[in-house]
């Protein structure tokens, strides 16, 4: 079974940066694509970004292109989210998942592990 803890949430100004970080226990981190995304009270769970097992290939959302960064270390079985020029639209539970399937990307279906979620609230 694998366990992901993402981290590094909080509460910032519009402007502000953060770094989400998603540990994963196990050995599959490195043979898996990695997902973030996020749901604000009363919406759906909405795709923000992704990176492929290797790192090579990367995917975002249109509304965060630009702002946000997704990344991974697989030798630190970690994936990462760097979020810059926070808006207050951006205020959402993130999540970290991880997928198996070539259909991953932005279809929450692909993917088989979730994390518990970390808070981000920006206020304007």
């Amino acid at each position: 079974q694998v366990q992901l803890v993402e981290s590094g949430g909080g509460l910032v100004q519009a402007g502000d940066s953060l770094r989400l970080s998603c540990l994963a226990s196990g050995r599959i981190f490195s043979l898996r694509h990695v997902g973030w995304f996020r749901q604000a009270p009363g919406e759906d769970r909405d795709f923000v970004a992704a990176i492929t097992w290797s790192g090579d290939h990367t995917y975002y959302a249109d509304s965060v292109k630009g702002r946000f960064t997704i990344d991974r270390d697989n030798r630190k079985n970690t994936g990462y989210l760097d979020m810059n020029s926070l808006k207050p639209e951006d205020t959402a539970v993130y999540y970290c998942a991880l997928s198996r399937s070539v259909l991953f990307r932005s279809n929450r279906d692909e993917y088989d592990f979730w994390g518990q979620g970390t808070q981000v609230t920006v206020s304007s």
